[in-house]
C-alpha cells in the first residue's frame, strides 16, 4: 500500500472549492452533492431512524468478489485527453427535489472528448432531472460517456423497503445495509436504460451527503458501500471510486477495494489536478485513471499519464 503524505486536514483544505461529475454560480449548493465537494463529513450519532448496528468495521462483510468484465484491444497511448463531467447541477435552473434544486451551469468545454454523466440529484434513488437531455447533448457532440453515482447512506424507511433483497443476509442489520446497497446500484442501471446511456462502467461517489448524512458506524457504512459495488459488479459493469482521503476515510475507514481511482482537486489547475495521479493521493488501493479541477464554474477532467489508454475500458464512444 502506498503512502500517504496527505493529512486529512491538508486533504480537506485543498479540496475546498465552489464545485461537482460526473462528478460553480452558487458555491454552496454545489458543494453539497457534487464529487468535487469539499464539505468536511459531519461526525457525531447517526439521524433517528438510521440503525446503530453496534459493529466495528472488522464486523464488516468481506468485499465482493470482482467479476470478470470483457476487456478490450490494446490502443495506443494519446497521452492527457480532456474531458468533463455533468449532473443535476448543470440541468435548466429550479428542476430536482427541494434539497438539489438544480443550477444552470455550463456543460463541458469543446475540447471534452469525454464526459461522465451524474445519475442521481443528490443522493440515492432520486434521478438527475435532466438525464435524457445530457445524454442527447453527448450523442450530439459525439463524446465519450461513462457514468457516476452518489451513494448515501439509507434512512429506516428505506432498509425496511429496500434490504431484504440481495447479497447480504435480510436478518442482520449489515445485510440490509448491503442489500440497499445494492438496490442503489440496480435502481441507477435501471435509470441508466431508461435515459439510453450507455457506458460500460459507473464510478460511485463516496462522499459526505448534507441531508442524508452517513452514520457514525464504519462497518454498517462499509455494507451499503460493498453492496453497491457487487450491484454494478454483477450487471458487468467496471467499477471506479471517485473520492479523495479526507472524504473516504470518515465514512469507511480504511476499506481497501482496490478498485480504480476518480480523484478531485477541487477549485486549482490542471496541473494541480494532475499531481493527484501520484500514488501518495491513493485513497482505498487503487491507481488514478482520471482527476478532476473546476475552473471557470465547469468541472474539468484528464487522464492521468498513461491511462488513455483505459478509456475504452471506462467510456463508450457515441
Amino acid at each position: 500500500m502506498w503512502a500517504r503524505k496527505k493529512t486529512y486536514a491538508a486533504a480537506l483544505l485543498l479540496l475546498a472549492a465552489p464545485a461537482l461529475f460526473g462528478c460553480a454560480a452558487e458555491p454552496s449548493a454545489r458543494a453539497e452533492a457534487s464529487p468535487s465537494t469539499s464539505a468536511e463529513p459531519e461526525t457525531g450519532k447517526p439521524e433517528a431512524g438510521k440503525p446503530d448496528t453496534g459493529k466495528s468495521a472488522s464486523a464488516a462483510p468481506r468485499a465482493p468478489e470482482s467479476l470478470e468484465i470483457p476487456s478490450v484491444p490494446p490502443v495506443e497511448d494519446r497521452g492527457i485527453v480532456e474531458g468533463g463531467d455533468v449532473s443535476w447541477p448543470q440541468c435548466p435552473t429550479g428542476m430536482g427535489i427541494k434539497e438539489r434544486r438544480t443550477l444552470g451551469l455550463p456543460m463541458p468545454l469543446g475540447t471534452s472528448e469525454y464526459v461522465v454523466i451524474g445519475l442521481t440529484n443528490g443522493p440515492a434513488f432520486t434521478p438527475n432531472p435532466c438525464l435524457a437531455s445530457q445524454v442527447e447533448w453527448a450523442t450530439k457532440n459525439k463524446v465519450m460517456t461513462s457514468a457516476y453515482a452518489v451513494v448515501s447512506y439509507p434512512d429506516a424507511a428505506t432498509i425496511r423497503e429496500r434490504g431484504s433483497e440481495g447479497p447480504g443476509d435480510p436478518e442482520t442489520e449489515v445485510g440490509r445495509l448491503t442489500n440497499v446497497g445494492y438496490q442503489q446500484a440496480r435502481w441507477n442501471l435501471e435509470t441508466m436504460a431508461r435515459a439510453g446511456l450507455e457506458s460500460p462502467s459507473v464510478w460511485m461517489d463516496v462522499e459526505p451527503v448534507p441531508g442524508w448524512e452517513w452514520s457514525d458506524d464504519i462497518a454498517a457504512n462499509q455494507a451499503v458501500v460493498k453492496g453497491a459495488v457487487a450491484g454494478y459488479q454483477e450487471a458487468g459493469k467496471r467499477v471506479g471510486v471517485y473520492s479523495i482521503e479526507g472524504l473516504w476515510t470518515p465514512i469507511v475507514g480504511d476499506l481497501q477495494l482496490q478498485l480504480p481511482e476518480w480523484r478531485p482537486a477541487g477549485e486549482t489547475s490542471r496541473d494541480a489536478a494532475l499531481e493527484r495521479c501520484d500514488g501518495e493521493w491513493m485513497f482505498q488501493g487503487g491507481a488514478a485513471v482520471i482527476v478532476q479541477w473546476l475552473e471557470d464554474g465547469r468541472d474539468r477532467n484528464v487522464t492521468c499519464p498513461g491511462e488513455s489508454v483505459q478509456l475504452p475500458l471506462w467510456f463508450h464512444q457515441y
